[in-house]
């Protein structure tokens, strides 16, 4: 995306490992130069489990606390873990709401922009529901 033009105001390099990335010491060492090195702001992952371990390692041995959100599709969705406490789940719902409000203030700006989407709402499970659920 960087090489297209996609990605402004950045600077990007990569792939780099783990060690590389968060550490200029680490980079300076195995002789690999790099501006971002020590510096990386985002950290890209090739795929969802690799993203999740990352997560989880974040989260558990740098007290990092995370937020998760689906995109591409009509509205912005919230993805937490089973195990986030309240703070990741807030914070993701939070992350769900600067994305609706960005799309908005985009459409407004340029009418040709997709309407904006909606914060999706879950209705709570109600405890004497009957149905029977596979």
């Amino acid at each position: 995306m960087a090489d297209r033009g996609q990605i402004k105001g950045g600077v990007l390099d990569g792939p780099l490992a783990f060690d590389n990335a968060i550490s200029a010491q680490a980079a300076a060492i195995k002789h690999i130069e790099s501006p971002v090195s020590g510096q990386a702001d985002i950290l890209m992952v090739p795929d969802l489990e690799s993203g999740n371990m990352l997560a989880k390692q974040l989260e558990y041995l740098a007290g990092a606390t995370g937020s998760g959100i689906v995109l591409g599709a009509r509205v912005p969705i919230a993805l937490t873990s089973r195990a986030d406490g309240a703070n990741a789940r807030v914070a993701s719902a939070l992350l769900a709401l600067l994305i609706v409000q960005h799309n908005r203030a985009l459409q407004a700006s340029d009418p040709k922009h997709p309407p904006s989407a909606q914060p999706a709402a879950a209705a709570p499970a109600r405890k004497d529901d009957s149905r029977q659920r596979v």
